[in-house]
């Protein structure tokens, strides 16, 4: 097969992922509660998310490994596009809590069959295909594709959202339903063998990232620090994306759906902007945590800030700003993670991060949600903002560890990447 058709399916498929998922980013919170859940309670159902996504990801890439990265594929595919109706159907019939609490998990198992199913049946196909170019080139190409899908997307998302709260999630579906189509048509396995499913291997294969946790990661000071980091920030952060949707238009005075899109886009672009100043910042004899503890206290500060300060037009640029301290931060501290951990171990540990970090995140979303409800939204971010600076003593320790992954050498520059926002532990659907 010739891969320029493998690039071309990888690229179409990535894009309409993106585009579909970032319809909903600036109006979901808004959503739920025309639907008639209360502020905490639309945290909940995020949660339930959540708590779904990191439960079912490491089952599911045991499902990729075995039956095939395309059944994986459709699998996702199916599931998230009957999530997403799901939603439509309960806001409809006023469900409640609980029915949207399982649409969220039916989602959370859609986008952990989807998680590294797409990007590994392009590297299989690749190789089986002869393809000898590096691969830098087309997950570049795939971040630009991304980057403009989901500018388009949580812009049209809002548009769409003006009109009726429901429309970004039929058009979400439809989307999906495409990329669908496409894998129908575009998706062989072709470099790899399936295997037969076991639900041995699916257990032994959680064992695996809970032993190499412990051994590899929180035995390891470096790696235990940026672990408890990844608690305490998405602790906060997966609260606070779907927080300021009602507070920022309460500032603006209007029921303008349109501007929550907006926003969200300029969030995009704001996390694109800092992923481009790691490059200028990451300079060959500067130490990672110098920028990891000027990131984090702009975070902090900016955030903080957001619930302190009322003004729509001061509020707004501030919280952006922390968009673009948070780009910063992201591609450093995973490059300070992947030169501190053994390669053999690198996936999995990954996992392991990205598991507490979704522990975090479930954990903030019930207790500042709770917070929204009895206090208010803005009190949320003065208090959940203050927990951030945690951040800075961890950093301040891992800087005292003085480890050789703390030095930027031209031999192991930062990469520039591109953010998808918000992150995965955030509950983003």
């Amino acid at each position: 097969m010739d891969p320029k058709r493998f690039i071309r399916s990888y690229l179409v498929i990535s894009g309409l992922f993106t585009l579909s998922a970032s319809l909903i980013w600036g109006i979901n919170t808004l959503f739920l509660l025309d639907a008639g859940l209360s502020i905490f309670e639309v945290f909940i159902a995020n949660a339930a998310f959540t708590a779904a996504l990191a439960a079912l990801e490491v089952p599911t890439g045991v499902v990729a490994d075995t039956t095939g990265r395309r059944a994986s594929f459709l699998l996702s595919a199916a599931t998230l596009a009957i999530g997403t109706l799901a939603y439509v159907g309960v806001a409809a019939i006023e469900g409640g809590l609980v029915l949207f609490s399982l649409a969220g998990v039916i989602l959370g198992l859609g986008y952990a069959f989807y998680s590294g199913a797409v990007e590994a049946w392009l590297v299989d196909g690749l190789k089986a295909s002869g393809y000898g170019d590096e691969l830098d080139r087309v997950f570049a190409r795939a971040s630009v594709v991304s980057s403009i899908a989901m500018i388009v997307g949580t812009t049209g998302g809002g548009v769409l959202g003006q009109l009726h709260l429901s429309l970004p999630y039929v058009v979400r579906a439809g989307l999906i339903l495409m990329a669908l189509a496409v894998g129908v048509r575009t998706m062989h396995d072709i470099g790899f063998t399936p295997r037969t499913l076991r639900v041995r291997g699916i257990v032994g294969e959680m064992r695996k990232v809970g032993r190499a946790g412990i051994r590899y990661g929180w035995r390891s000071p470096a790696v235990r620090l940026l672990v408890i980091e990844s608690f305490v920030i998405w602790g906060f952060f997966s609260w606070a994306w779907y927080a300021w949707q009602p507070y920022f238009l309460e500032l603006y005075g209007e029921d303008a759906i349109w501007l929550s899109g907006l926003i969200a886009a300029l969030f995009a672009l704001a996390g694109i902007a800092g992923n481009t100043l790691v490059g200028r910042l990451a300079i060959p004899g500067r130490r990672r945590t110098t920028i990891l503890l000027g990131a984090a206290a702009v975070s902090t500060a900016t955030m903080v800030a957001t619930g302190a300060v009322r003004s729509f037009w001061v509020t707004v640029p501030l919280f952006l700003l922390g968009a673009v301290a948070g780009g910063v931060l992201g591609p450093v501290r995973q490059t300070y993670l992947h030169h501190s951990i053994p390669t053999s171990e690198r996936a999995t540990l990954v996992s392991f991060d990205s598991l507490v970090g979704s522990l975090g995140s479930v954990g903030g979303q019930a207790g500042l949600g709770y917070l929204s409800q009895e206090r208010s939204i803005p009190a949320g971010f003065v208090i959940g903002g203050l927990t951030t600076i945690l951040a800075i003593p961890i950093f301040a320790r891992l800087r005292a560890l003085d480890e050789p992954a703390d030095r930027i050498t031209p031999e192991a520059p930062e990469r520039e990447i591109s953010v998808d926002v918000p992150p995965p532990q955030t509950g983003a659907r």
